[in-house]
């Protein structure tokens, strides 16, 4: 008998015997036991409104750990957000009524501990000035820079991905 041959046969005889054990199982719920975070977020997005979903991201780090069984208080999660892409124009004081949701969420995580720093480079872009931004922001030199240094002192690195969602969730689950 060939090896391809008896490896057909053993996964034919296996595969049901295998399904039976596991077949109401389901999932398994893993506690994962997490530490406290050292984490920058790099938002670089091709249009401003682009940030309202990214800040979800912020959410969906914070809020796991600072409920039950981790019950972090915020000061143990050492955030900052790097922004350097169109979502600078959020930051600028005439456009707070515009990017208003964002905005204020983004002063309540700032309330919380997050830092949320700009890149000089790309506040030169958009032709702003420091008194012109939110004060609840630092500016930078270069927000490539401040990523290679935040990684380097040992914080982890996460780049949101904002989609444009094309199936609503119900059409394709």
């Amino acid at each position: 008998m060939h090896i391809p041959s008896l490896l057909l046969m053993l996964t034919l005889l296996v595969s049901p015997v295998l399904a039976e054990k596991g077949a109401d199982k389901g999932a398994e719920w893993v506690q994962t036991p997490y530490e406290e975070q050292k984490v920058v977020f790099d938002f670089y997005f091709d249009h401003p409104e682009k940030i309202n979903s990214a800040l979800y991201w912020i959410r969906s780090l914070m809020n796991p750990l600072m409920e039950s069984p981790y019950e972090m208080a915020p000061e143990f999660l050492d955030l900052k957000v790097i922004v350097h892409g169109t979502e600078t124009v959020t930051l600028a004081k005439h456009n707070a009524e515009k990017y208003e949701d964002a905005v204020q969420r983004m002063r309540y995580y700032h309330s919380l501990g997050v830092e949320f720093i700009v890149c000089g480079l790309a506040m030169a872009d958009f032709g702003y000035r420091l008194e012109e931004l939110q004060d609840f922001v630092r500016v930078v030199p270069s927000a490539i820079t401040e990523l290679a240094h935040w990684q380097l002192q040992g914080y982890a690195v996460i780049t949101p991905q904002v989609l444009e969602r094309k199936f609503a969730i119900e059409d394709i689950r």
